[in-house]
């Protein structure tokens, strides 16, 4: 059955019934071995269904982000592992292929959220993390049109809302760190400048994962060269390779319905400039949307 074929209503009956019998069956799920974290407008979901395709990884249960480390936390770890597939798919991988079997999920906002990298650390020791990055002002521009798209901003101006971020977020990433049951709408929804500062967020995880489990892709080159990139992250989540060719297409695209303001693109690249030179460290080279 096609999920995202299914009527809402119904979609979310199935989507309780699954969760409450996930949680009744935590102790016999799999925990994700790796996790999507980020960036927003990335092409994470790309790289999602990419990574889906191939046959030794089992995907979370319905969704593929689960928000369990970031806005999800309080609900406790039975509630996230009811999400992954029970251990004897897992084993139906080992039986066939003679590997084990590997789940993931895919929440963005874990790069971003204050307490995500702690939480995950603690929970899942060991886990990988995959992160993409994209020249940060087109990925400030796209997802400004994607919460316009779902309703979670109001202000359809481009340039006006990158003026109202600083009051937007005036303080709340302190309190988002200061209190776990805090939750702030716009630090989710509103952030289109601080989201393409990536280097800095990188460094928040590295202080609580080890570098050596997270690896960076740039989104353009995953567009542009896809087979040889998802060889890279095959090879660094230790799947084999040559199993499956995936079909690799971008997804959760919008069109672009006006271009950017001139002004305002000189000012965000002013503004990613030290930023970028900063993730030099984490890709080994300059981003490649500094080449251009």
């Amino acid at each position: 059955m096609d999920v995202r074929k299914v009527p809402s209503p119904v979609k979310r009956v199935v989507h309780l019934g699954s969760r409450s019998y996930g949680r009744l069956t935590a102790t016999t799920r799999m925990t994700p071995s790796f996790l999507i974290c980020g960036g927003q407008r990335c092409g994470t979901t790309s790289l999602y269904r990419a990574l889906a395709a191939h046959p030794v990884v089992l995907k979370a249960v319905l969704h593929k982000g689960v928000h369990y480390f970031d806005t999800g936390y309080d609900r406790g770890m039975s509630w996230y592992r009811g999400h992954f597939p029970q251990h004897r798919h897992d084993e139906r991988v080992r039986a066939k292929y003679g590997v084990p079997g590997q789940t993931f999920e895919s929440s963005p906002y874990y790069m971003y959220h204050p307490q995500a990298a702690a939480r995950i650390a603690a929970d899942l020791p060991g886990v990988k993390i995959l992160v993409l990055v994209r020249d940060p002002v087109e990925r400030a521009y796209s997802q400004h049109a994607h919460e316009v798209a779902r309703g979670f901003e109001s202000e359809r101006d481009f340039g006006a809302a990158l003026a109202l971020e600083p009051a937007r977020l005036h303080r709340q990433e302190e309190r988002l760190a200061e209190d776990p049951r805090y939750y702030s709408f716009a630090h989710q929804h509103h952030a289109y400048r601080a989201r393409g500062e990536y280097a800095r967020y990188l460094g928040a995880m590295a202080r609580h994962l080890d570098r050596e489990r997270i690896h960076v892709v740039e989104s353009e080159r995953f567009f542009t060269e896809p087979e040889q990139v998802y060889d890279e992250v095959l090879d660094f989540l230790g799947l084999p390779a040559g199993m499956a060719e995936p079909a690799f297409e971008k997804h959760n695209a919008r069109p672009r319905t006006s271009d950017m303001d001139p002004g305002v693109r000189r000012d965000l690249t002013a503004h990613f400039a030290p930023h970028d030179e900063a993730l030099i460290t984490w890709l080994g080279r300059t981003p490649v949307w500094r080449r251009r």
